[in-house]
């Protein structure tokens, strides 16, 4: 008999997440509701930031923001090359136009040593971007410290793309999302994330009319509230669009499940660094390259670097029923950026680091057995 699949990541569910999905469906109330305001206070509270507007996906988040930040036609945003697709997207969508600036071969996030050498060479060629989009990936904080003094110094907008990190901090007692370096935060909530509402996502941010922009333009550019209409002493009824968005609402139910999710985050996060640590004691002396050891991390992704025969090593875990994966294909490296004429070798860290990387399962239902199992695949694998 062969053994369950061992997936990279999962969604965590228990009966108090349920009781609360079922209790929304219950109700007068399944979108638009009084749980959309719990849950981002839920988020909030969490990263010691005054406003959270939850949306449809992560994607929708940094679409949104880039909007409200002001990026339009012609602009220029920079993000980093090893990350998912929608991290560039959200410029494309606005008829921005999408840079890369090169990682740090160690962490796999934006070096902002590039990212002070780019923005000089741009700055002697007359074209800064618009937006900056560093990445924490796989839930390590980028050197925030760093990109902050080069914002304030060339006069971008940031967004932190902290899809991989929630529970993470920056610092002891600083978590991701309540740094006021950047303009606003986007976190996901997909099932492999660190919580879940199945999909969804949200922005936080210091900035109150940067949250009340994304709220208008996250649902049509609708105004109810009378106080702020433009067409004053009109019927009950009465309501009006005042700028074009979208609809890139979450549901009441995706809600009070992130909430239900939100008072195990830590728990989920615990699990995950010490499973992380031990990754780093039984690992040791294979012929791989570790990922840092953090107790900052949340600890997302376990990444190691396997220099010789990453592919055979893939295929033989994948034949032992563990699901490795290879995060991320560089994303200048798809058919769809190419031919906007990005071409191999303009980022050689992110191309080499995406050569080597192999993701080996880590999440919080991951067993001590199952991990053994992992592990002792790997080492045969690499022999």
């Amino acid at each position: 008999m062969s053994r369950p699949f061992i997936h990279y990541s999962c969604q965590s569910i228990d009966q108090d997440d349920i009781d609360a999905v079922v209790r929304v469906l219950r109700s007068d109330w399944l979108t638009q509701g009084p749980d959309i305001e719990a849950f981002e206070q839920s988020i909030t509270s969490y990263c010691k930031v005054p406003y959270g507007v939850a949306v449809a996906n992560a994607t929708a988040g940094l679409h949104l923001t880039a909007m409200a930040v002001g990026v339009g036609a012609g602009d220029l945003v920079w993000t980093s090359p090893m990350s998912f697709v929608a991290s560039a997207n959200c410029a494309r969508y606005l008829g921005a136009e999408i840079d890369f600036v090169d990682i740090d071969p160690e962490s796999g996030n934006m070096s902002a040593m590039a990212l002070e050498a780019k923005l000089e060479a741009a700055k002697r060629a007359g074209r800064l971007p618009k937006l900056v989009i560093p990445v924490h990936f796989a839930g390590r904080a980028c050197d925030m410290s760093a990109i902050g003094a080069l914002k304030e110094k060339y006069g971008f907008a940031l967004i932190e793309d902290a899809a991989h990190a929630l529970g993470a901090h920056y610092a002891p007692g600083s978590p991701i999302g309540g740094s006021n370096i950047s303009d606003a935060t986007v976190f996901s909530f997909h099932p492999v994330k660190p919580i879940t509402t199945g999909e969804g996502g949200m922005v936080v941010t210091h900035d109150k009319k940067l949250a009340d922009k994304l709220r208008l333009i996250r649902s049509h550019g609708i105004v109810r509230d009378p106080a702020l209409l433009e067409h004053k002493d009109m019927q009950p009824w009465y309501w009006e669009q005042q700028e074009l968005g979208y609809n890139y609402r979450m549901t009441d139910f995706q809600a009070a499940l992130g909430t239900s999710q939100m008072k195990k985050l830590d728990g989920f996060i615990s699990a995950r660094r010490k499973l992380a640590e031990r990754y780093q004691q039984q690992l040791q002396g294979l012929s791989l390259r570790l990922p840092p050891a953090s107790n900052l991390s949340g600890w997302h992704l376990y990444v190691v670097q396997i220099a010789k025969n990453r592919d055979a090593v893939f295929k033989a875990m994948r034949a032992a029923n563990i699901g490795v994966n290879v995060h991320y294909i560089p994303i200048h490296l798809h058919p769809d950026f190419t031919r906007l004429g990005f071409k191999p070798g303009q980022f050689p860290n992110a191309e080499g680091f995406f050569s080597q990387c192999l993701s080996l399962p880590l999440h919080q239902r991951l067993s001590p057995e199952d991990q053994d199992y992992v592990i002792e695949t790997l080492q045969k694998a690499l022999i």
